[in-house]
């Protein structure tokens, strides 16, 4: 199964540096809702799938999350911030911990789980686009966007699979 969407990543740049959108990609880089929490969150579940198939589907959905992680890190660096494992705002910064992983090993939860959280996402990078207006990182955004989308068709056609 493809985990990704077929189309090639804008390559990464930023008009200007910018403390401010630096800020808003660090939630989407490293929050509670991020994608460092995401490629550990998929990560985790692949240890505990007996199945092979969907174990390795997760783990192709976390690959995924990883470049994305890769994309936000570098843009954030270009921005002139520095790419912390943590969400900055406004000269606080909140690390990203493991308590943000969901630790259930009930297959149907981890599924209503990844659903739950693809939908976080998704309305997570909606926002950004709305708020950041360089047009590199909106193309970047609206890529990234369209594999999250895939990743939540994904986890509800497994979800649905196991009613």
């Amino acid at each position: 199964m493809n985990c990704l969407v077929n189309k090639p990543y804008p390559k990464i740049k930023v008009e200007r540096k910018s403390k401010e959108i630096g800020e808003i990609l660090s939630y989407l880089y490293a929050s509670n809702e991020g994608e460092l929490t995401a490629v550990l969150q998929y990560s985790y579940e692949t240890f505990l799938i007996e199945d092979e198939e969907l174990a390795h589907i997760l783990k192709q959905i976390s690959i995924t999350e990883m470049h994305h992680l890769s994309i936000l890190g570098k843009t954030i660096e270009l921005l002139g911030c520095t790419p912390l494992f943590a969400e900055v705002s406004h000269k606080k910064i909140t690390y990203w911990n493991s308590n943000f992983v969901y630790y259930d090993r009930d297959l149907i939860t981890m599924m209503d789980i990844n659903i739950e959280e693809e939908k976080n996402a998704i309305k997570n990078y909606q926002m950004a686009l709305n708020t950041i207006h360089d047009i590199y990182i909106k193309e970047s955004i609206k890529r990234i966007l369209e594999d999250e989308y895939l990743h939540l068709e994904i986890f509800m056609k497994i979800r649905q699979s196991l009613c």
